[in-house]
């Protein structure tokens, strides 16, 4: 790997966690294998990077700009109105930001930022990377294929939809080392939960409506067989089933403690680790880490992500036989019941898509990101 030590390296993303996380792992690894590398990151000052950059211990600028409203609507053509002018706009803040940095690389991990910096960057002849999360890339990603140097992607089923000016190099999503090394019988014995099946159920940190109520009904049909553990994540909108378990369904927790509620879980490694089935969405970092703890998985993806990615990140795991997939559309609790009771009652079933799911599993990516950068530095 070539040394990165007083190289210069410029970082575009921005909007949700799925972006920046990767990033960050990235720009860590760096820091730490280089430390005489400067890294710069920029996004916008109103989402999440805005804090998540700086608290990571990262230089941090930024750049005002938005995506187009798909509303067709007064308020929706105000949007796309200001969308445009900032697009106008962005392109001088962006060639000020890396006349000044001076970056020997350029990296974009999406979010609408990375377009004009990444744009930006190759007219002024910098070397720059792109790396796609999801199984379907999204539309900046798509345009800044045919311009930059490499294109390393998450799932390789995103080939087929971009046209690089480069073959790309699948890299995979960088998991959490905390999340690699967690231990099964070390996490089922901290959450004290004996050999029992365990099921994780979450709908990420808001919660999903109709995942909660799916969920709900799943307890309330399976709890008094006492065959199983279930751990849910309510998610901050769906703390009412707190009281709905208790209420309508007359479910005493503090009398069946194998039912686990919670609103969010701060300590997912140890969940993930100790579960033997997840029920969840299927953002790209959520399926990596379930491949790399070679869980099975009941899959609903989120309807309303940017081109229904979600949809092909976990046909990319049902298609290799390690997930079975419910739309969103299609979730009634009738279904959720009855694929978990198929399921459960199948132990080797369970087992072989937990293989099939480790199978897929990427554990350097990070590793083969910085060689990529490496590969194309000036």
């Amino acid at each position: 790997m070539q040394n990165l030590n007083n190289k210069k390296i410029l970082i575009a993303t921005g909007g949700t966690g799925g972006h920046i996380n990767p990033a960050l792992a990235v720009a860590g690894y760096i820091r730490e294998h280089f430390p005489q590398s400067k890294i710069l990151f920029v996004g916008t000052a109103v989402k999440m990077e805005a804090q998540l950059v700086p608290n990571a211990g990262f230089d941090f600028t930024t750049i005002d700009i938005q995506g187009f409203s798909r509303d067709l609507n007064l308020t929706g053509l105000k949007t796309n109105v200001q969308t445009v002018v900032k697009l106008l706009k962005s392109e001088a803040r962006a060639k000020k930001i890396i006349s000044d940095f001076n970056p020997d690389v350029v990296l974009g991990f999406g979010g609408y930022v990375s377009g004009p910096v990444l744009r930006m960057a190759c007219k002024m002849g910098i070397p720059c990377a792109i790396h796609e999360q999801n199984a379907f890339p999204g539309v900046t990603n798509k345009s800044l294929a045919k311009k930059v140097e490499c294109v390393m992607l998450t799932y390789k089923d995103a080939e087929k939809y971009i046209k690089p000016k480069n073959p790309c190099v699948i890299t995979g999503l960088p998991v959490r080392g905390e999340m690699i090394a967690a231990d099964r019988d070390i996490s089922r014995a901290e959450l004290k939960v004996d050999d029992r099946p365990l099921v994780l159920s979450m709908g990420g940190s808001l919660g999903s409506k109709v995942l909660n109520e799916a969920v709900t009904e799943l307890i309330a049909q399976r709890y008094e067989k006492k065959n199983c553990y279930f751990l849910h994540a309510t998610g901050k909108n769906g703390v009412g089933m707190f009281d709905t378990i208790k209420n309508e369904k007359g479910i005493d927790l503090e009398a069946n403690p194998h039912i686990m509620l919670r609103e969010y879980i701060n300590d997912m490694d140890r969940c993930m680790s100790a579960a033997d089935l997840l029920i969840c969405r299927a953002g790209a970092s959520t399926l990596s880490e379930i491949e790399a703890l070679g869980k099975p998985s009941i899959l609903v993806p989120y309807p309303y992500a940017a081109e229904n990615h979600q949809y092909f990140n976990a046909m990319s795991l049902v298609n290799k036989g390690a997930a079975i997939i419910i739309e969103d559309k299609d979730l009634t609790p009738e279904r959720l019941i009855s694929e978990v009771d198929e399921l459960l009652a199948n132990p080797e079933k369970l087992r072989e898509m937990g293989e099939n799911a480790r199978k897929g599993a990427i554990l350097d990516a990070t590793d083969r990101i910085v060689e990529c950068v490496g590969n194309i530095c000036k």
